[in-house]
């Protein structure tokens, strides 16, 4: 006995019609989320006016304000010109910035090889009394590590190998395109912690101590570091000592202005 198949015809045009909804319900939805999306960046605006001395001389402000543009897709550092350009001049402060930066890192490769401490960073340009000002503005803007770090960010995108590591508790700026892999920076690692010894330096024996590796290993990462001037290497009663000066805190005196 044949059986008739039911509903096909109808489910075939229940299909499109749930189709046609959930793509009206999708246009609908995109509509609504560019809509928020643009009056939030209206609400950011009205505050960067409100908050424009704020945003240019305090810096922890300033770093705030730049959390709150990322998450809109708004690049205040990007834009010279245009709104954000005339109304704060932040992109211009971190330009100018980012070139003072990178002047001390190159200044510095021969000693550091090209590694070198934020903190040591903001030193040099203090002690050089280098202060900028937004571009509408007549008082000097005061800058901190965390703009540093933001400048640096810029300078990366040029392709020029400079970029931002962490190590420990400290943050370093590395202006040379050699990539540090997993091992260099367990090694800087264990230098830049002053709880196993001195401070910035390390020893075969203190990799094998602190990490378990053997001999051979830390002699390949060390002597990686070593032939690219990222340490130094100091012989004491036939024990070869190396240190990192990137990590030196008093470095930044060796540095004239």
């Amino acid at each position: 006995m044949a059986h008739r198949r039911r509903g096909v015809g109808v489910s075939r045009a229940g299909a499109a019609v749930y189709a046609k909804k959930a793509e009206e319900l999708k246009a609908t939805s995109l509509a609504s989320a560019m809509e928020t999306v643009e009056k939030l960046e209206l609400k950011l605006a009205e505050f960067a006016k409100t908050h424009k001395h704020a945003i240019q001389h305090d810096p922890a402000f300033r770093a705030k304000f730049l959390d709150m543009c990322a998450p809109l897709g708004v690049d205040p550092l990007s834009a010279e010109k245009g709104f954000w350009g005339n109304v704060l001049g932040i992109g211009e402060f971190y330009y100018e910035l980012s070139v003072k930066v990178a002047e001390v890192c190159l200044a510095s490769r021969s000693r550091n090889g090209g590694i070198i401490r934020v903190s040591e960073v903001k030193d040099i340009l203090t002690q050089r009394g280098t202060k900028f000002k937004f571009a509408d503005s007549k008082n000097k803007s005061s800058y901190s590590e965390e703009d540093i770090i933001t400048s640096v960010k810029k300078l990366s995108k040029l392709g020029s190998g400079f970029r931002t590591i962490k190590v420990g508790r400290v943050i370093l700026i590395v202006s040379v395109p050699e990539e540090l892999d997993d091992d260099h920076m367990q090694v800087m690692n264990v230098a830049e912690d002053d709880g196993r010894g001195p401070y910035g330096m390390v020893t075969t024996g203190d990799m094998s101590r602190a990490l378990g590796w053997d001999e051979d290993r830390s002699k390949r990462a060390l002597e990686l570091l070593l032939g690219k001037g990222m340490v130094w290497l100091d012989v004491h009663n036939g024990e070869k000592m190396y240190w990192f000066p990137s990590l030196w805190k008093q470095g930044s005196t060796s540095l004239k202005k």
